[in-house]
């Protein structure tokens, strides 16, 4: 690997020492439905979107409720001695991609076939403290 790879690597693998992410790979629901509540959670803090998607009755709530407990976990690894009581986490971006999308045929009139197209989505959560980045927003400016 040449050093201009290289070091672009270890930089990239240091920005991403502050992300906490989980995604969620080929969900069989499809991406609009999906970013109904993707949107709505967007921007919020951990525990109110937890109980948002809590007690919303939607499908994709219930799925995105799982992937968002799986981001605060991942934090949890990277900031062993931390309490998450003290922690100001909230949700910094919500990605939703379409995924892979099955074709199938359904019987239609005088002999045709129309084309069912069942999608899947892609799923991206990152979540961020922002007691942290006040802090180095601080150490900047002074």
């Amino acid at each position: 690997m040449g050093s201009r790879k290289r070091l672009a690597a270890e930089a990239r693998k240091e920005a991403n020492k502050n992300l906490y992410v989980a995604r969620l790979v080929d969900n069989p629901t499809s991406p609009r439905k999906m970013r109904i509540m993707a949107d709505v959670i967007r921007g919020k803090e951990v525990d109110y979107a937890m109980n948002v998607l809590k007690y919303s009755r939607r499908e994709a709530a219930e799925k995105l409720l799982k992937l968002l407990k799986s981001a605060v976990a991942n934090w949890q690894v990277k900031n062993e001695g931390v309490r998450i009581e003290d922690a100001q986490l909230y949700v910094k971006s919500v990605v939703v991609d379409g995924g892979r999308m099955l074709k199938r045929i359904r019987t239609a009139p005088r002999g045709m076939a129309h084309r069912i197209r069942k999608r899947s989505n892609h799923v991206t959560i990152i979540i961020d403290d922002k007691r942290i980045n006040n802090n180095i927003e601080e150490n900047k400016n002074n």
